[in-house]
């Protein structure tokens, strides 16, 4: 499965007929030639060099072998040394095809000889009888020359360290992908399969690793159903790792050539991977998703009809029937005429990196960063800069929650293939910081683990930004972007619910991670639960629009468990007078009762009281405890209605 993209040049305009403008005189040259190019129309590309090699040796002025040189190496990308053979044969006769500039400059650019390609893609612009349409490409790749020298004399900061051999292996290993708390890596591998007297290639395989103490393990398989004897690869784990979407090609069923798949994780095992089908998968080419991290934005490249090249960046909603809506493209702020391949998302939700060959930039595909506004249109793309981009085509780049690190592939020894780095990310093209929320769920009683819903809140915007159960051990994770307030909900049949929030509006620099034991207390007289997601205006009884959510949760524990009657109760800190103080409790409680009323539950199963500060629960004398002592409590005053 070839997930791996490159820039191809067509030499449509270069053919060469036996016995038509042969620069030589020696048969045993020519039929040298000769030979490399059957080799060659073989794609026995080993031989042909070895022929061709000869043919110079027996006439170094043999124009043409000079040339199938050249074509030769820039096949298999050896561009370095395409560049040399193609410059040769222009000293031999510069007039004979004219052709050859543009062959030369492209070579020069793809190893990283920028002044030089610019010079002859300006002599190939002033030829006569060349291709117009490639007079256009070398326009274009003399603004790439010219942003690569500049960009070259202001370097951003880039000091890649491999991730370890616990990852890395004489096999190649790409495409990382990794979970909002930067502990689980899955990336692909490919290594040779096993010797048979049938076959013998190289297979595509999922790995996991999990870091310890910041080293990351010794990876393993993932197994079966996930891996199969064909490739897989292209994947994108979920912010807490309990699903994964990825890249699978000619399947049994397959939509198109290649398609988007999707596995969920339990208890340790991946499902049976299901094809997600259309709207998404088209008979034609998508792969590489990248999933948003509330998981309702699936991003992919694909090659369907409608977008602005060959392959283009996508996007699908997840609908409230859990079925993904016709794709969006994403416009042609970020989709040129050429191809724009592996997005990823990042966790706060905003930021996008996708690698492109249409853009301004170093010469084949550069990584590019996006962010996402408010009406889903897409900020002008930013080039992340040399030496990040270089010469060589970089795709594949993700980063973690805080946005300082990044993770890549890229080939630094050859005797090693391609491994997986790490970089410290450049501050002006970093991603908005994450923090997230790590739970585990226990029932306040027994202390056992316990599935239960969770309902995460951006207060500052007032929307659900996600809905979702826990694993069977009661663990969940989600991410908290910076610049917002949250509120938390965790909510279980039978039980009162529990919530909390993190106030992060006005902060844009990284938080630590919250790593909360959550305890889940049954639903029975004289429990209470503290509602923290209610606010007031300052010194006043007027609820704020971001508590809504949470007293819509509390209808429903009413509505939901008819045999139970509440107290509220309203608390103030010590500031103000005591009389003061209580009146502004009791009023604080009385406006949730009204709220709750006004939502259909009987006033007669509701009861109001002020209790000022009299019974505080932090430390008056600091803003923290004040803060604390600053709430409203629900308590269960009968369960047997």
């Amino acid at each position: 499965m070839a997930l791996m993209l490159a820039l191809s040049v067509v030499f449509s305009e270069y053919l060469f007929s036996q016995g038509q403008g042969r620069h030589t005189n020696s048969n045993r040259a020519l039929r040298l030639y000769n030979d490399g190019m059957r080799a060659y129309d073989f794609i026995d590309f080993r031989n042909a060099e070895i022929n061709f090699k000869n043919a110079v040796q027996v006439d170094p002025g043999f124009y043409e072998a000079y040339m199938m040189l050249g074509e030769l190496f820039f096949r298999q990308k050896r561009y370095a040394e395409a560049a040399e053979n193609y410059k040769t044969a222009v000293k031999i006769d510069s007039l004979f095809y004219k052709a050859v500039f543009f062959n030369l400059a492209t070579s020069e650019m793809l190893s990283g000889d920028y002044s030089n390609a610019i010079i002859h893609f300006q002599v190939y612009i002033e030829q006569t009888d060349v291709s117009e349409r490639n007079k256009i490409t070398a326009a274009k790749n003399i603004k790439n020359c010219e942003f690569a020298l500049e960009a070259m004399k202001t370097p951003v900061a880039f000091a890649p360290v491999s991730v370890g051999a616990g990852i890395n292996t004489p096999d190649d290993e790409y495409w990382p992908s990794i979970t909002a708390d930067g502990q689980t890596m899955m990336f692909t591998r490919q290594a040779a399969a096993a010797n048979n007297s049938l076959i013998n290639r190289s297979h595509e395989d999922f790995y996991i690793s999990i870091k310890t103490n910041d080293v990351w393990g010794e990876a393993f398989n993932a197994g079966a159903p996930l891996n199969t004897p064909m490739n897989e690869g292209a994947q994108s784990l979920s912010a807490d790792g309990k699903y994964m979407y990825f890249t699978a090609c000619d399947r049994p069923g397959g939509v198109g050539s290649c398609d988007i798949y999707f596995s969920m994780n339990n208890n340790g095992r991946w499902s049976q991977p299901y094809n997600i089908g259309q709207p998404v998968n088209t008979a034609q080419w998508e792969s590489q998703p990248s999933i948003s991290p509330d998981g309702k934005m699936l991003f992919f490249s694909s090659s369907r009809p409608g977008g602005f090249g060959a392959k283009d960046i996508w996007y699908s909603v997840l609908g409230d029937d859990q079925k993904w809506k016709t794709p969006v493209n994403l416009g042609e702020n970020v989709n040129t005429e050429g191809d724009e391949t592996s997005p990823f998302i990042h966790f706060d939700g905003q930021t996008l990196y996708f690698a492109s060959d249409g853009r301004v930039g170093m010469g084949g595909f550069d990584i590019y960063m996006t962010k996402m506004n408010k009406d889903t249109t897409w900020t002008e793309p930013v080039n992340l800069g040399y030496p990040i981009n270089t010469y060589n085509d970089e795709t594949g780049l993700v980063v973690e929650a805080s946005g300082r690190r990044a993770y890549f592939s890229s080939v630094r020894d050859n005797s090693n293939g391609k491994d997986i780095f790490y970089f410290d990310l450049d501050e002006s093209i970093r991603p908005n910081p994450v923090s997230y929320l790590r739970g585990r769920v226990f029932d306040r009683e027994t202390g056992g683990m316990i599935r239960a819903d969770y309902e995460l809140i951006n207060l500052t915007e007032r929307r659900v930004v996600m809905s979702n159960s826990t694993d069977g051990n009661g663990d969940f994770l989600v991410c908290l972007p910076s610049g917002f307030n949250y509120g938390i909900n965790v909510n279980k049949e039978g039980y009162l619910f529990h919530s909390e929030n993190f106030l992060l509006e006005g902060v844009h620099s990284v938080v630590e991670p919250y790593v909360k034991r959550i305890l889940l207390t049954r639903i029975k007289a004289g429990e209470t639960m503290q509602l923290t997601n209610v606010f007031f205006a300052t010194d006043s009884w007027q609820i704020k629009e971001e508590s809504f959510e949470e007293l819509n949760n509390l209808a429903r524990l009413l509505t939901e468990n008819k045999d139970i009657a509440m107290e509220i109760g309203g608390h103030t800190d010590s500031t103000g007078s005591p009389e003061h103080n209580m009146a502004l409790s009791e009023r604080r409680a009385l406006s949730v009762v009204e709220y709750l009323v006004s939502k259909g539950i009987s006033p007669d199963r509701l009861r109001h009281k002020g209790y000022g500060n009299t019974q505080p629960v932090g430390d008056n004398n600091t803003a923290e405890g004040r803060q604390l002592n600053r709430r409203t409590e629900a308590k269960v005053i009968d369960a047997e209605r």
